[in-house]
Protein backbone atom coordinates (compact mmCIF):
# COMPACT_ATOMS: atom_id res chain seq x y z
CA UNK A 1 0.00 0.00 0.00
CA UNK A 2 1.48 3.93 -1.18
CA UNK A 3 0.89 6.58 1.24
CA UNK A 4 1.04 10.46 0.50
CA UNK A 5 1.98 12.84 3.71
CA UNK A 6 1.52 16.57 3.27
CA UNK A 7 3.22 18.30 5.40
CA UNK A 8 5.48 20.90 5.18
CA UNK A 9 7.79 20.78 8.70
CA UNK A 10 10.27 18.87 7.12
CA UNK A 11 11.50 16.43 10.43
CA UNK A 12 8.23 16.25 11.12
CA UNK A 13 7.48 14.63 7.32
CA UNK A 14 10.35 12.65 7.83
CA UNK A 15 9.73 11.14 11.20
CA UNK A 16 6.39 9.82 9.56
CA UNK A 17 8.21 8.91 6.51
CA UNK A 18 10.89 6.79 8.09
CA UNK A 19 8.42 5.06 10.67
CA UNK A 20 5.55 3.93 7.95
CA UNK A 21 8.74 2.51 5.89
CA UNK A 22 10.02 0.55 9.08
CA UNK A 23 6.06 -0.82 8.82
CA UNK A 24 6.66 -1.59 5.22
CA UNK A 25 4.61 1.24 3.66
CA UNK A 26 5.76 2.26 0.56
CA UNK A 27 5.81 6.38 1.23
CA UNK A 28 5.87 9.46 -0.84
CA UNK A 29 6.07 12.87 0.46
CA UNK A 30 4.83 16.43 -0.32
CA UNK A 31 5.92 19.73 1.30
CA UNK A 32 3.19 22.34 0.18
CA UNK A 33 -0.64 21.79 -0.93
CA UNK A 34 -0.16 22.45 -4.35
CA UNK A 35 1.98 19.45 -4.74
CA UNK A 36 0.05 17.54 -2.21
CA UNK A 37 -2.86 18.02 -4.95
CA UNK A 38 -0.86 17.47 -8.27
CA UNK A 39 0.87 14.23 -6.76
CA UNK A 40 -2.82 13.07 -5.51
CA UNK A 41 -4.23 13.51 -8.87
CA UNK A 42 -1.28 12.21 -10.86
CA UNK A 43 -0.48 8.63 -8.39
CA UNK A 44 -2.70 6.26 -6.87
CA UNK A 45 -2.58 6.38 -2.93
CA UNK A 46 -4.47 3.81 -0.54
CA UNK A 47 -4.33 6.92 2.14
CA UNK A 48 -3.29 10.58 2.06
CA UNK A 49 -2.19 12.23 5.97
CA UNK A 50 -2.68 16.29 5.53
CA UNK A 51 -1.33 18.34 7.54
CA UNK A 52 -4.25 21.45 7.48
CA UNK A 53 -1.25 24.82 7.91
CA UNK A 54 0.44 23.99 4.54
CA UNK A 55 2.21 26.27 2.07
CA UNK A 56 0.48 27.60 -1.13
CA UNK A 57 -3.02 25.62 -0.65
CA UNK A 58 -4.54 24.40 2.93
CA UNK A 59 -5.32 21.40 3.89
CA UNK A 60 -8.37 21.60 3.80
CA UNK A 61 -8.59 23.14 0.12
CA UNK A 62 -6.56 19.72 -0.59
CA UNK A 63 -9.41 17.36 0.48
CA UNK A 64 -12.24 19.46 -0.46
CA UNK A 65 -10.34 19.55 -3.84
CA UNK A 66 -10.01 15.64 -3.85
CA UNK A 67 -14.02 15.17 -3.15
CA UNK A 68 -15.11 17.29 -5.74
CA UNK A 69 -13.08 15.18 -8.21
CA UNK A 70 -14.73 12.52 -6.65
CA UNK A 71 -11.29 11.01 -4.91
CA UNK A 72 -12.50 8.69 -2.50
CA UNK A 73 -9.12 8.28 -0.71
CA UNK A 74 -8.88 8.33 3.11
CA UNK A 75 -7.84 11.05 4.51
CA UNK A 76 -6.38 11.27 7.86
CA UNK A 77 -6.01 15.13 8.79
CA UNK A 78 -3.07 16.88 10.97
CA UNK A 79 -3.62 19.45 13.15
CA UNK A 80 -1.87 21.35 15.55
CA UNK A 81 -5.41 22.72 16.91
CA UNK A 82 -7.84 20.33 18.92
CA UNK A 83 -10.88 23.02 19.53
CA UNK A 84 -14.66 21.32 18.40
CA UNK A 85 -15.06 23.70 15.64
CA UNK A 86 -11.56 23.26 14.15
CA UNK A 87 -12.47 19.32 14.29
CA UNK A 88 -15.62 19.87 12.70
CA UNK A 89 -14.09 21.81 10.17
CA UNK A 90 -11.77 19.28 9.24
CA UNK A 91 -14.23 16.59 9.16
CA UNK A 92 -16.62 18.33 7.20
CA UNK A 93 -14.31 18.96 4.50
CA UNK A 94 -13.87 15.44 3.45
CA UNK A 95 -11.24 14.14 5.81
CA UNK A 96 -11.95 10.67 7.36
CA UNK A 97 -10.40 10.73 10.42
CA UNK A 98 -8.03 13.53 12.45
CA UNK A 99 -4.69 13.74 14.82
CA UNK A 100 -3.84 16.56 16.74
CA UNK A 101 -0.03 17.72 17.17
CA UNK A 102 1.81 16.52 18.86
CA UNK A 103 1.20 12.84 18.98
CA UNK A 104 2.57 9.43 19.09
CA UNK A 105 3.98 7.62 16.54
CA UNK A 106 2.08 4.53 17.64
CA UNK A 107 -1.35 6.35 17.42
CA UNK A 108 -0.74 7.19 13.88
CA UNK A 109 0.05 3.96 12.87
CA UNK A 110 -3.07 2.90 14.78
CA UNK A 111 -5.24 5.91 12.82
CA UNK A 112 -3.44 4.38 9.68
CA UNK A 113 -4.55 1.07 9.96
CA UNK A 114 -7.73 1.40 11.03
CA UNK A 115 -8.70 4.09 7.94
CA UNK A 116 -6.86 1.04 5.64
CA UNK A 117 -9.10 -1.66 6.80
CA UNK A 118 -12.08 0.65 6.56
CA UNK A 119 -11.06 1.45 3.00
CA UNK A 120 -10.70 -2.32 2.70
CA UNK A 121 -13.59 -3.62 4.05
CA UNK A 122 -15.79 -4.55 1.40
CA UNK A 123 -12.80 -6.47 -0.29
CA UNK A 124 -10.35 -9.10 0.72
CA UNK A 125 -7.41 -8.05 2.53
CA UNK A 126 -5.37 -11.09 1.68
CA UNK A 127 -3.67 -11.72 -1.99
CA UNK A 128 -3.54 -15.35 -2.96
CA UNK A 129 -1.79 -17.09 -5.50
CA UNK A 130 -1.76 -21.57 -5.38
CA UNK A 131 -0.22 -21.80 -1.43
CA UNK A 132 1.25 -18.07 -1.42
CA UNK A 133 -0.83 -14.76 0.57
CA UNK A 134 0.14 -12.05 1.64
CA UNK A 135 -2.22 -9.84 3.95
CA UNK A 136 -2.05 -6.24 2.79
CA UNK A 137 -3.08 -4.85 6.26
CA UNK A 138 -0.98 -6.58 8.77
CA UNK A 139 2.06 -7.20 6.04
CA UNK A 140 2.57 -11.15 6.89
CA UNK A 141 3.29 -12.88 3.94
CA UNK A 142 3.57 -17.44 3.88
CA UNK A 143 3.97 -19.79 1.39
CA UNK A 144 1.80 -22.63 3.12
CA UNK A 145 2.49 -22.73 6.08
CA UNK A 146 6.01 -20.80 6.25
CA UNK A 147 6.25 -17.19 7.01
CA UNK A 148 8.32 -15.09 4.54
CA UNK A 149 10.23 -12.07 5.98
CA UNK A 150 9.92 -9.24 3.75
CA UNK A 151 11.75 -5.48 3.48
CA UNK A 152 10.23 -2.70 2.32
CA UNK A 153 10.85 -3.52 -1.09
CA UNK A 154 10.64 -7.23 -1.37
CA UNK A 155 6.82 -6.83 0.18
CA UNK A 156 6.21 -3.84 -2.45
CA UNK A 157 7.31 -6.10 -5.31
CA UNK A 158 5.20 -9.21 -3.99
CA UNK A 159 2.66 -7.42 -3.81
CA UNK A 160 2.46 -5.77 -7.25
CA UNK A 161 3.37 -8.90 -8.16
CA UNK A 162 0.06 -10.58 -6.69
CA UNK A 163 -2.34 -7.62 -7.71
CA UNK A 164 -0.86 -8.51 -11.43
CA UNK A 165 -0.90 -12.03 -11.30
CA UNK A 166 -0.59 -14.01 -14.63
CA UNK A 167 0.67 -10.60 -15.83
CA UNK A 168 3.84 -10.29 -17.51
CA UNK A 169 5.79 -7.06 -15.58
CA UNK A 170 8.33 -5.64 -17.81
CA UNK A 171 11.11 -4.08 -15.89
CA UNK A 172 10.21 -0.37 -16.75
CA UNK A 173 6.72 -1.12 -15.34
CA UNK A 174 8.11 -2.38 -12.37
CA UNK A 175 10.68 0.46 -11.95
CA UNK A 176 8.15 3.08 -12.15
CA UNK A 177 5.65 1.31 -9.94
CA UNK A 178 8.06 0.18 -7.10
CA UNK A 179 11.09 3.12 -7.44
CA UNK A 180 10.37 6.32 -9.23
CA UNK A 181 9.83 7.72 -12.82
CA UNK A 182 13.87 8.73 -13.00
CA UNK A 183 15.02 5.31 -11.99
CA UNK A 184 18.21 3.86 -13.86
CA UNK A 185 16.59 0.84 -15.39
CA UNK A 186 19.66 0.03 -17.00
CA UNK A 187 21.33 -0.89 -13.76
CA UNK A 188 20.24 -4.54 -12.25
CA UNK A 189 19.09 -3.41 -9.36
CA UNK A 190 15.72 -4.63 -10.37
CA UNK A 191 16.84 -8.37 -11.05
CA UNK A 192 18.62 -8.32 -7.80
CA UNK A 193 15.40 -7.87 -5.66
CA UNK A 194 13.17 -10.44 -7.59
CA UNK A 195 16.10 -12.71 -7.19
CA UNK A 196 16.11 -12.57 -3.14
CA UNK A 197 12.15 -12.16 -3.39
CA UNK A 198 12.75 -15.56 -5.64
CA UNK A 199 14.45 -17.02 -3.33
CA UNK A 200 12.56 -16.44 -0.16
CA UNK A 201 8.90 -17.52 -2.11
CA UNK A 202 10.20 -20.21 -4.03
CA UNK A 203 12.88 -21.74 -2.93
CA UNK A 204 12.14 -25.19 -0.97
CA UNK A 205 8.64 -25.49 -2.87
CA UNK A 206 8.49 -27.87 -6.28
CA UNK A 207 6.06 -25.67 -7.97
CA UNK A 208 7.64 -22.09 -8.95
CA UNK A 209 5.35 -18.98 -8.91
CA UNK A 210 7.89 -16.17 -9.61
CA UNK A 211 8.74 -16.79 -13.55
CA UNK A 212 11.36 -14.93 -16.01
CA UNK A 213 9.97 -14.07 -19.49
CA UNK A 214 13.51 -13.52 -21.48
CA UNK A 215 13.54 -10.38 -22.92
CA UNK A 216 10.63 -9.20 -21.45
CA UNK A 217 9.99 -9.19 -17.42
CA UNK A 218 8.35 -11.66 -15.12
CA UNK A 219 5.44 -12.70 -13.92
CA UNK A 220 3.52 -14.46 -10.98
CA UNK A 221 1.84 -17.34 -11.97
CA UNK A 222 1.40 -20.90 -11.40
CA UNK A 223 3.41 -23.07 -13.72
Amino acid sequence: MKILVVEDEKKVASFIKRGLEEEKYEVDVAYDGEEGCQKILDGTYSLVILDVMLPKKDGFAVVKEMRMKKLLTPVLMLTAKDTVEDIVAGLNSGSDDYLTKPFAFAELLARVRSLLRRGTQEKSTVLTLADLQLDTVTHKARRGTRLIDLTTKEYALLEFFLRNKERVLSRTIIAEHIWDYHFDTGTNLIDVYINHLRNKVDTGFDRKLIHTVRGVGYVLKEE
